[in-house]
């Protein structure tokens, strides 16, 4: 599918977005784990300090599944681990870590396509950017 001139916007202010919140990194993780939370609550576990199951508390790391993709994000002291992984029937197949601004781009790109197929995923997306 070709990718036309609003497609590569959307994209961009996707990743321009998410990057905004990057600036901190100490912030970044719980930033971005709380956005995911109310714009993709099925596409998304959050995991925090003390359990999955704690809706408080410090963010561990968060896991974005998109099809037969998993965007992982982990902290790990003071920095944060980017990974993305391909599933098929449930196994992981390859993980790739990612410097986090290629992470970010990789699942931007995901976001918007994954968009582009479904209504409730646009309007995920538009939550996303707000």
């Amino acid at each position: 599918m070709g990718e036309g001139p609003d497609d590569r916007l959307t994209f961009d202010l996707l990743a321009a977005s998410i990057r905004a919140d990057a600036a901190d990194l100490g912030l970044f993780l719980d930033l971005l784990a709380a956005k995911f939370e109310r714009a993709l609550p099925g596409l998304v576990d959050v995991h925090r300090e003390g359990g999955l199951f704690r809706r408080r508390g410090p963010v561990q790391g968060l896991t974005v599944s998109l099809g037969d993709h998993r965007y992982e994000l982990q902290r790990h002291g003071h920095r944060l681990r980017s990974s993305v992984a391909l599933q098929g029937r449930g196994i992981t197949l390859r993980t790739d870590e990612k410097p986090l601004g290629e992470w970010i781009d990789v699942l931007s790109r995901d976001l918007a396509d994954h968009a582009r197929a479904n209504s409730d995923a646009r309007a995920a997306l538009g939550r996303l950017l707000e």
